[in-house]
């Protein structure tokens, strides 16, 4: 017997065969898969099996086990971050109001990522902390580099050379082949890994350039125009003055580069300025000048922010 199906149902089987037909595929042959699928359950579908086996310690500490699914909650938010960035990137036709929510978005993220340092700061025993941190050693949590392309997403890479040589690094040829190498060379988070007396890299700095830096060099290039101040600058005149627009992009800038950079420099100095002298970081950085805005002065889109501001960028936090 044959069943026709509600009109609703009508209406369905179309779609599929409409949107079959353009990729080039047999709904009859999609419809087959169909009926042989299991059904999705939660565990499967979040992969939680796979998710949950990723902690491993290296030590038998107990709070180390705090310390590495904190950090691993921090990637899957920079990928969320990452996947939000990517579509602001990529859309043709972008409108004030999309750019905003997306915006707004991505700074939710990072009021998450600011407030959780509470679980870091006062989740973990100090006695257990100092324990462990040795055997991460030579890792550092500057070897994010999700993080980094996070940073290159949202603006022109000459806002993160480092402050003491972003005036001359201007006067490079941009057409030299060995510019992009100069770009990462001068980016502001080498402070964390340079002795710049003697040029020296540690070690921390050696691997983490190693893994990543063509990849950094492929995204650099790729986002050349399509990072958010990029997007930003390129929109109509009219519509850089909305004014939603410009108070997201301030809050993201002053989210990311002040708030929650300050509650990561805060961290830091709970943990590791035990004594007189503060205490090295895993990688061996001088954390203080790397992290504070004030040494920096990191800005993603500095002509939102007046002369005053800039000038006072980071001082009072």
């Amino acid at each position: 017997m044959t069943h026709t199906g509600s009109p609703e149902t009508q209406e369905q089987l179309e779609a599929l065969q409409n949107k079959f037909d353009a990729m080039g595929l047999n709904l009859g042959h999609q419809l087959e898969g169909f009926v042989h699928s299991k059904p999705i359950n939660y565990w499967d579908y979040i992969q939680v099996d796979t998710l949950l086996s990723l902690q491993n310690q290296r030590t038998l500490v107990p709070d180390e086990m705090v310390f590495i699914m904190y950090h691993q909650i921090n990637e899957l938010l920079f990928k969320m971050i990452l996947w939000e960035m990517e579509q602001v990137a990529y859309t043709q036709e972008l409108t004030t109001a999309y750019f905003s929510e997306k915006l707004q978005r991505i700074s939710r993220y990072f009021d998450m990522l600011t407030t959780s340092f509470n679980i870091m700061r006062e989740g973990m025993q100090m006695e257990q902390y100092l324990k462990f941190r040795r055997t991460l050693s030579p890792a550092s949590g500057f070897q994010s580099a999700q993080y980094r392309l996070i940073e290159f997403a949202s603006t022109e890479f000459i806002n993160l050379i480092d402050a003491r040589f972003r005036e001359s690094f201007k006067t490079k040829d941009e057409q030299d082949p060995l510019y992009y190498d100069e770009v990462v060379e001068h980016l502001y988070w080498q402070a964390a890994g340079k002795d710049y007396t003697t040029g020296e890299k540690t070690y921390t700095l050696k691997d983490f350039e190693l893994k990543y830096k063509e990849d950094f060099i492929r995204f650099l290039k790729a986002y050349k125009n399509l990072n958010l101040w990029s997007k930003f600058k390129m929109l109509p005149a009219e519509d850089q003055k909305d004014a939603t627009l410009v108070a997201a992009m301030r809050h993201y800038d002053h989210t990311v580069n002040i708030k929650w950079v300050m509650s990561h420099y805060h961290t830091a100095v709970h943990y590791l300025n035990q004594g007189k002298e503060p205490l090295e970081a895993t990688g061996g950085s001088d954390w203080v000048k790397y992290m504070h805005p004030k040494y920096q002065k990191r800005i993603f889109f500095p002509d939102l922010w007046s002369e005053q501001e800039r000038a006072d960028w980071g001082k009072d936090n």
